[in-house]
């Protein structure tokens, strides 16, 4: 049982990739293809060829140079410390039986998705406006925590696309909460194809851009206060001077995949890519 909601920085804290506690997961048990985010084709269950003997990427501070930005842009949402430390009870791949480290490496991408789950339900909860569903939403964040905390074997047959399809009917409805009192059109862009879009300073208070691809858009200076973002893809989309302040559902995967400048106002829940000073 949860001991009341905790501090939501310090939840979210909680929901970061730590590789300290990590047994570099997301660099062996995920595939990969040859592209302009990864430099070589891996398979699922492969070591990468940058992972050292101590769980650590040998290119690390390099990996946009040596053609690897793919990995710069990805988050496990501490996933990756939770199957370790937790699951595996700190027993890493390489020390361990080849059972079990498929297991692990079967085991990871469902944590994965529990833990984005907890993210956007900690952030649904910070939300005031989203008061009249704060009671289902814990009842939600507790179901998916005891999720996290189960056996290898029951995160494996674990049905996440149907505990998805339910938290998705919260989150539906803290985005109507929460835009219903933002100032504007509130502009229902779910879904939307504008990549490329040329939406500079475009007035996009509290719209709705789930899912919406907005892949090298220009958001140059647009005002996208109170937005719903989740699963917007972001990948390049420009936006330098534009203002995030009280988006939500915005994830540190998507800020990462974007540009910006030190005049993109951001939401508290997500920090600044260092990446983005050598852009601007």
């Amino acid at each position: 049982m949860l001991n009341g909601m905790r501090d939501h920085q310090a939840e979210q804290a909680d929901l970061r990739g730590d590789c300290e506690r990590c047994f570099g997961l997301c660099c062996v048990a995920l595939p990969f293809a040859a592209s302009a985010d990864f430099a070589v084709d891996k398979a699922a269950g492969t070591p990468c060829r940058n992972l050292r003997e101590d769980h650590r990427c040998g290119i690390h501070a390099r990996l946009r140079q040596k053609g690897f930005s793919g990995c710069t842009v990805y988050d496990c949402f501490g996933a990756g410390q939770q199957v370790s430390q937790i699951t595996f009870g700190g027993r890493d791949w390489r020390s361990g039986s080849p059972e079990q480290a498929r297991r692990m490496f079967d085991v990871f991408p469902v944590v994965r998705q529990l833990h984005e789950l907890l993210w956007y339900l900690t952030e649904a909860l910070a939300l005031p406006a989203a008061r009249p569903v704060h009671a289902e939403l814990r009842k939600a964040l507790e179901k998916t925590r005891e999720f996290t905390a189960g056996t290898p074997e029951e995160l494996a047959g674990l049905d996440v696309a149907s505990h998805r399809q339910e938290v998705n009917v919260l989150l539906l409805r803290t985005s109507e909460l929460a835009r219903a009192g933002t100032k504007g059109r509130r502009k229902d862009r779910r879904g939307a194809d504008l990549m490329g879009a040329r939406l500079k300073g475009a007035d996009l208070r509290g719209a709705s851009l789930r899912g919406a691809c907005l892949i090298a858009a220009d958001l140059t200076g647009a005002d996208l206060r109170g937005a719903d973002l989740i699963g917007a893809d972001l990948r390049d989309a420009d936006l330098t001077d534009a203002d995030l302040t009280g988006a939500f559902f915005l994830t540190q995967p998507q800020l990462n995949a974007a540009r910006g400048s030190a005049g993109t106002r951001l939401p508290g829940s997500v920090n600044r890519p260092g990446h983005w000073t050598a852009q601007v």
